[in-house]
């Protein structure tokens, strides 16, 4: 695989704002229930969120060269997305790539992988999302396989470059580019419903009314 051509997806600072107010879960109930990266992914970084369009970067197990042609390829608000061949025992990131990452711009990390500096990351001001830490370091074969801006598979969902990819402390979740307005408007209504559900419980009422929920089993 190849770098492919770059990045030109741009949302804009109202819709980055709305993305990570409204929340990943939120995002995701109000898309359909696509999106949700897997579960193991989390923050690494505490009490930081992000949003932004996808650059998605893969690499071989063990190697992280692809991520540092992955930082090339990214810009400001980028979102970095990333595979290692399914092999998760190994630091991919660390502090001088979050650094860079940085000096770049970037809004953020995700990696299905380990990442490890993990007391340094918290203090460099770049969100990363990974499946844990691990100590183990990569090697930067120049005959690895891998790509960067092409579609890539996390679980059951494909993240295109370009995507809007939003992580926070319940997770990540990818949403289609071409849909982004429509999930955003969706995710509002069903935050406005939510506030209306809470206030009728604060009054009293149940849930089992309020959802029109069987009150008995068959």
């Amino acid at each position: 695989m190849t770098i492919a051509s770059e990045n030109t997806t741009v949302f804009d600072a109202v819709t980055i704002d709305r993305a990570v107010r409204l929340g990943t879960a939120t995002l995701h109930e109000a898309a359909g229930r696509i999106g949700a990266l897997p579960s193991q992914i989390a923050r690494i970084t505490p009490g930081q969120s992000f949003a932004g369009p996808a650059v998605t970067v893969s690499g071989p197990p063990a190697d992280n060269l692809w991520l540092h042609r992955g930082l090339l390829a990214s810009s400001l608000g980028d979102v970095m997305v990333v595979t290692v061949g399914g092999h998760h025992e190994a630091g991919y990131w660390g502090e001088v790539m979050a650094v860079a990452a940085r000096s770049r711009g970037v809004a953020g990390v995700v990696i299905d992988g380990c990442v490890r500096d993990s007391d340094a990351l918290a203090n460099v001001g770049v969100p990363v999302f990974a499946r844990g830490l691990c100590i183990r370091g990569t090697d930067k074969d120049p005959d690895g396989v891998g790509g960067v801006n092409e579609p890539l598979t996390l679980g059951d969902v494909v993240v295109y470059p370009g995507d809007l990819v939003v992580g926070d402390a319940d997770g990540v979740v990818d949403l289609p580019a071409a849909r982004v307005d429509e999930i955003l408007d969706a995710a509002d209504a069903r935050i406005a419903k939510e506030a209306r559900i809470m206030a009728a419980l604060r009054r009293g009422e149940t849930t089992v009314d309020l959802l029109d929920l069987p009150k008995e089993t068959r």
